[in-house]
């Protein structure tokens, strides 16, 4: 028999889980730090990031233009507020990582054991959880 009042399951009711909280801040905070690496270092075209975009055909400049796009996607995945902008973040950061997987199946460079194609389709699936998971308030 339960001894809970009704304004004690109106409680529960409203209340988010912490589980989900804490699953969709660990999940964001993963993506905001791989995507803002991954961004920083094309626009300081460090490491491998030239021979990377250079070897399947795009031209250098890319990288100035995909390493922006980067770190604003994800200034407005974790600022508050702005909604829409969140909304149209997360599809970026999609769009971006699966047209990185394809464009490195297309141009067969593929990487060791796959990583030029695996790596972005990790990303864009941390990119879906942390869309799935959002709290109500960084939803439309």
């Amino acid at each position: 028999m339960s001894t809970m009042t009704s304004n004690e399951k109106i409680a529960k009711v409203g209340s988010r889980p912490i589980g989900r909280t804490a699953a969709y801040w660990t999940v964001t905070i993963i993506l905001a730090f791989s995507i803002a690496l991954s961004g920083i270092g094309q626009l300081m075209r460090y490491g491998g990031n030239v021979d990377l975009v250079t070897n399947i055909g795009f031209p250098l400049y890319i990288t100035n233009i995909l390493g922006t796009w980067k770190l604003l996607g994800i200034l407005a995945i974790l600022i508050p507020g702005f909604p829409r902008l969140k909304e149209w973040a997360y599809s970026g950061i999609f769009f971006l990582m699966t047209g990185a997987a394809l464009s490195h199946a297309f141009a067969h460079d593929y990487g060791d054991g796959g990583f030029h194609v695996i790596l972005p389709l990790f990303y864009a699936a941390l990119a879906i959880a942390s869309w799935a998971l959002r709290p109500k308030s960084r939803r439309l």
